[in-house]
């Protein structure tokens, strides 16, 4: 935040810092939060102009508000676009881009990898209206290629995905998109900017639950468009104001003080989660870690070109069990057993967070959705925090020792 024009050329940690509105005339160095539904104008005429969109300036905060402005412009130059819009959650931007792009007829491409909220939004509530949708493959580049349609008007993946850790090729996805007229939007909320700028490898849209590791502490929701001016001014402004997916003044001030510390969290969460992945590939309860920092991950070259070099805060693993009966009783065990870290569904905390997905994120899919996503009973996630990692291990083992395989 200062009071002159940023030089062009600053790395993402000084971004992080510095992208904000002007100070107010009172001069603070952390940015305000402004609690206000409304501003007051200096006249009549003033006021028509900016409600017109002739002029700029701040009306009523289901438009805009300083504080929400000053969220959107930072996270836009940490991504690397030229302009950002907040939402409500993650779920909210996703449904502002939905709103926005799509109509009765239009088809969309969408990983079977999906978030299970974003397959059953995309899938079934867009349904209603006519929007078809087909997924496929999160990896396979060819079957999304011949998913396309002259009716498609959007691809839609996200890498990593939830909690399987699938990395798709961004820049193959954006080919396949732009060949065929349509855009590429990608969800990057287990990477962040920190260590994933899909804008750079010809996505057109970001996505992002500021709830998870934007805020990094577990306290507010938020979510978050990237892309450019054209399609967040023109095509989603109107949608906010309508629709009224805003964001609030206090939950932006949050967000917008957890992107000041982003770089250097995520770079101590995949540290962290690398060494917990490397132990729990050599424990005997376990039959296969999902994580793409490991060599062993189908993606793990791709992911460590995309990924900056890291892997990411979020381990899955499946523990050994037989039979699905089995195999859900001996996850439960694992994660009943622990004592320090937290059994919630949240990701991105600084407090590590265990959790079985096919009862919590994708437990609203059918079993054969589920069973397409690749999501069994035995399978758990963990969004690795930033406790000592011998802590964290140690937690793991008092159910992984115990367990009946």
């Amino acid at each position: 935040m200062t009071d002159r024009p940023l030089p062009p050329g600053l790395h993402r940690d000084t971004l992080a810092l510095r992208t904000a509105l002007e100070r107010s005339v009172h001069g603070e160095h952390s940015e305000a939060l402004y609690l206000t539904s409304g501003f007051v104008q200096p006249d009549a005429e003033t006021s028509a102009r900016r409600f017109a969109g002739t002029e700029e300036g701040f009306t009523y905060a289901r438009t805009s508000n300083p504080t929400v402005s000053s969220f959107e412009r930072r996270l836009a130059a940490m991504e690397g676009t030229e302009a950002a819009i907040a939402a409500s959650s993650g779920m909210g931007a996703i449904l502002m881009m939905c709103m926005g792009l799509l109509k009765a007829g239009d088809h969309v491409v969408c990983s079977r990898s999906m978030f299970g909220s974003t397959i059953n939004l995309i899938g079934r509530e867009f349904g209603k209206f006519g929007v078809e949708t087909t997924f496929v493959s999160q990896t396979d580049v060819a079957e999304w290629r011949a998913a396309v349609r002259p009716t498609t008007k959007l691809l839609f993946a996200e890498t990593p995905t939830n909690p399987l850790t699938e990395v798709c090729d961004i820049r193959a996805l954006a080919d396949v998109a732009h060949e065929a007229g349509a855009l590429l939007a990608v969800d990057n909320c287990f990477c962040s900017p920190a260590l994933q700028r899909p804008a750079e490898l010809g996505a057109d849209l970001i996505i992002h639950s500021g709830t998870k590791h934007l805020d990094g502490q577990g306290r507010v929701m938020a979510g978050a468009i990237c892309g450019p001016s054209k399609l967040i001014v023109d095509v989603f402004g109107p949608v906010v104001r309508t629709a009224g997916m805003v964001l609030s003044p206090f939950n932006a001030w949050v967000v917008l003080k957890g992107l000041e510390t982003l770089n250097v969290r995520m770079q101590a969460h995949c540290a962290n989660a690398l060494a917990v992945a490397q132990w729990l590939e050599a424990q005997p309860g376990i039959e296969r870690v999902y994580y793409p920092g490991l060599a062993s991950h189908p993606q793990h070259e791709l992911a460590m070109r995309q990924q900056a070099g890291q892997g990411g805060a979020v381990v899955s693993f499946i523990v050994k069990g037989g039979d699905p009966e089995t195999a859900r009783a001996n996850a439960f065990h694992v994660i009943n057993s622990t004592e320090v870290v937290s059994i919630a569904t949240n990701l991105g905390d600084v407090k590590t967070i265990i959790s079985h997905p096919a009862t919590t994120s994708h437990g609203r899919l059918s079993e054969d959705q589920r069973q397409s996503a690749g999501i069994g009973q035995g399978l758990i996630r963990l969004a690795v925090g930033l406790e000592h990692v011998d802590d964290i291990k140690a937690d793991l083992s008092r159910g992984l020792s115990t367990l009946n395989f």
